[in-house]
């Protein structure tokens, strides 16, 4: 979606949610940056907003993962 990404992720216990969910904001917004504004300085610079949501998926891990892949049909 233009404003916000949906993700349905998979992670081991040893690893905390909040870690990995910095690690992938972190990676993707130095390759955003480098792509985008083809430079080295990231500095100053930020791209994703400071919170996140986070729940878990039990029984209903297939339909979570269907609005996901049709989100934007359904806008």
């Amino acid at each position: 979606m233009p404003d916000h990404v949906h993700l349905c992720l998979s992670i081991p216990p040893k690893f905390s949610v909040s870690n990995t969910i910095g690690y992938i904001k972190g990676k993707s917004a130095i390759r955003i940056h480098r792509e985008s504004l083809h430079t080295k300085r990231m500095t100053g610079l930020s791209f994703w907003a400071k919170g996140c949501c986070v729940d878990t998926v039990g029984l209903d891990e297939e339909i979570i993962k269907r609005y996901i892949r049709e989100q934007d049909k359904n806008s």
